[in-house]
């Protein structure tokens, strides 16, 4: 197992390394000069190079990707132009608000897929199985950003219930960081929910037709515990590569639900550092997003090994 998961994290590591020079590359070849966008619209050609050689820019890429990744390792992610601040501190104000809608998107994702693959495996041809077939193919094709709408329309401008938008922190009681968190929660988990359910009901499908299955009912074992015991355990594998990296993309920072619901949280963040040019702090928003898929593949790894012995093999 320790071997197992030394050579996977071996692995990892190269692609992290692979990506901060893709990282690089792609945001030093995005259009403008970040010089530029800093300066008012009268400044002269001398006053340009002067913030350019402030910034670093003046430097070859080879030093400034040097400069950038030696700071990195030591948790300094540079300045941003656009803050005036360290990137690591702007990071870690918005990382909680991020962290807290996923958490609560990955719940609501969870609670509805886990039954609802279930149930339409088990249902196959049924009403319940083309019900929860139809949700699938509905969330999955609804635009996040639409459904995001529809939702302030409905909730917050036409019945009230809940704010527009906005963020309070869990300090400001429970009931109000709730009402604000809850429509993005809502938006995000229903459209990973979708994936989810998919992938939990081709998996159960595919375990509930193997020959263990026939010769546990031979038995007489109750169809309940074949159905959430055995059945259930072995298409968790698949199931939880989809709930992982669902919970990636909603740890990197869903950019148009926070745009949308006018959240304090990292995707808004980088939305607005990639509109002003501000390539310190493009650059470690998507370092830590790859950062954060490559620890959650780790986890994942290790949950697979722990379902099933035969990969660590």
């Amino acid at each position: 197992m320790g071997r197992f998961l030394l050579g996977r994290a071996a692995t990892l590591a190269l692609v992290l390394f692979g990506a901060s020079v893709l990282i690089f590359i792609i945001v030093r070849a995005l259009p403008g000069d970040p010089a530029i966008a800093m300066m008012t619209s009268n400044a002269t050609p001398a006053e340009i190079e002067a913030m350019r050689r402030a910034i670093g820019l003046h430097l070859p890429l080879w030093q400034q990707y040097a400069v950038w990744v030696g700071s990195a390792l030591t948790g300094d992610l540079g300045r941003s132009f656009m803050y005036s601040t360290g990137v690591s501190g702007l990071i870690a104000d918005r990382f909680p608000v991020t962290l807290h809608v996923s958490l609560m998107a990955l719940a609501i994702a969870l609670m509805i897929a886990v039954p609802a693959g279930v149930f339409s495996a088990t249902n196959k041809g049924g009403a319940v199985d083309h019900f929860w077939r139809v949700f699938a193919m509905i969330g999955i094709s609804m635009p996040v950003f639409w459904q995001g709408l529809l939702m302030i329309m409905l909730f917050a401008v036409t019945l009230g219930w809940l704010p527009p938008g906005g963020y309070q922190p869990p300090s400001a009681g429970i009931g109000t960081t709730t009402a604000h968190v809850i429509l993005p929660a809502i938006c995000l988990g229903t459209a990973y929910a979708a994936t989810i359910t998919r992938m939990l009901r081709s998996s159960m499908l595919d375990v509930l037709g193997r020959e263990h299955i026939a010769v546990a009912r031979a038995h007489g074992v109750r169809e309940a515990t074949i159905i959430w015991n055995d059945a259930l355990r072995n298409a968790l594998i698949p199931t939880l590569t989809a709930a992982g990296f669902s919970f990636g993309y909603l740890l990197a920072g869903a950019v148009l639900t926070e745009v949308i619901f006018n959240l304090p949280g990292m995707g808004r963040l980088l939305y607005e550092s990639i509109l002003s040019r501000d390539y310190p702090l493009v650059q470690g928003l998507v370092l830590l997003n790859v950062a954060v898929f490559v620890m959650i593949n780790f986890a994942m790894d290790a949950l697979y090994a722990i379902l099933d012995p035969r990969i660590r093999r």
